[in-house]
């Protein structure tokens, strides 16, 4: 489960009793014996019942959801095992994958039929399914991208001009991104429930920065998506400081926040985007699942090595934030804010308008052929079923 505390539940004594009082006594269990299960520490009577830790002691098996977040919650649970050494603590881990022809775009999907065996979404965990890719002109995956991202503009230029009316915002307001968000231009995604850990607030650490990445002679849009917990009031107060952002010259164009996240409009942004931006907090990222959707599509990641991607990301398949972790909160927030400019000003952006004489940006589309080959098989729900299969359902344990 997700290494955020608020994600582990926790219930005090009495409220145990009174659900679980007439279960106990029906398997015969005395319901302190099951509240003692639930608790890191079984004789302390302060200490509340923990779903998560009464879900441990009572398991045949438990597992991760990423490599990365298998060593976080050893260490985090490694109490309930005093005996054992910190790797001995028996989590292991199956990395999330995602259904394949669920996410892909129908562009993609078409090059990916024409390209690839027959019947290849069948063995879309298999590498050498996604060889063919290497058939595929970069002429072919450009126009491809090209028409994912055009019609992900369309989308937002509709959907943002009602959702800005929906906020009471000013006539230039609700034009602006109808005018000026653009098919052509480098197209960031950042869209996920918005809590506090995921630092949305990481993309305008320095807003004038981030503006002049926004305006400048290569010009990038952002899209945003996401919502946060009713309960999470820090999480409101990031979206919160996104719209205090609106009436600078620049951000209003080029940035587009959509209401109401959902199934649907996500499947448009990782279609259509050009780079998928994760910048969690590390190690509280457990997996993430959007980016490999994006992969998929030719999109490709921006992230720290958390979750997935630090098991995902080679050197020629992305780019990546390091994963390190650091208690100072604020320092860490301001190194991986200047790592992200920079590799944005330096890398990504120059990638993506650096064309060749035919006007195609070859090295940008040479990493996207090598995200999909090593993560689209890596990444897709046939291989996490297979390790599931292998691993703990089928083996011994």
């Amino acid at each position: 489960h997700t290494p955020v505390p608020a994600g582990n539940d926790t219930y005090r004594y009495d409220q145990v009793v009174h659900v679980f009082r007439r279960y106990a006594e029906q398997a015969g269990i005395a319901i302190h014996d099951v509240v003692r299960r639930g608790r890191t520490h079984p004789d302390d009577d302060s200490e509340p019942f923990g779903v998560t830790q009464f879900a441990l002691r009572n398991s045949r098996a438990a597992n991760a959801v990423s490599r990365r977040h298998a060593e976080v919650a050893r260490e985090m649970w490694h109490s309930l095992w005093p005996d054992r050494s910190v790797d001995d603590v028996p989590i292991t881990y199956v990395t999330n994958g995602v259904h394949v022809p669920s996410w892909l775009g129908t562009p993609m999907r078409r090059l990916l039929d024409e390209h690839l065996p027959p019947d290849w979404s069948h063995q879309a965990d298999e590498p050498a399914t996604w060889e063919g890719l290497d058939d595929a002109s970069d002429q072919e995956l450009w126009a491809v991208r090209n028409e994912q991202r055009a019609r992900l503009v369309e989308f937002v230029r509709d959907r943002s001009a009602l959702d800005r009316l929906g906020r009471g915002d000013g006539r230039h307001l609700v034009e602006a991104a109808m005018r000026t968000f653009d098919p052509e231009v480098l197209t960031l995604g950042f869209a996920r429930r918005v809590a506090t850990y995921k630092r949305l607030n990481l993309l305008f650490h320095d807003p004038d920065r981030a503006v002049a990445l926004l305006t400048g002679d290569r010009p990038v849009q952002l899209l945003i998506s996401g919502k946060a917990h009713p309960k999470d009031d820090e999480g409101k107060k990031l979206v919160q400081n996104l719209f205090a952002l609106k009436d600078r010259p620049g951000a209003v164009e080029r940035v587009v926040f959509l209401e109401d996240y959902d199934l649907g409009t996500a499947a448009r942004l990782v279609r259509g985007c050009d780079v998928w931006v994760n910048v969690p907090r590390p190690p509280l990222e457990a997996s993430g699942t959007s980016g490999m959707k994006s992969v998929l599509n030719g999109g490709l990641q921006l992230s720290v090595l958390d979750g997935w991607w630090a098991e995902a990301y080679d050197g020629t398949n992305g780019w990546a934030l390091s994963g390190d972790v650091d208690h100072d909160h604020g320092r860490q927030d301001h190194m991986h804010a200047m790592e992200l400019y920079r590799l944005l000003e330096q890398e990504v952006v120059p990638a993506f308008y650096g064309r060749g004489d035919d006007g195609l940006p070859h090295a940008w589309l040479d990493r996207v052929r090598a995200s999909m080959k090593t993560n689209a098989p890596a990444f897709s729900a046939s291989r996490m079923l297979h390790d599931y299969e292998a691993k703990l359902y089928g083996a011994r344990v």
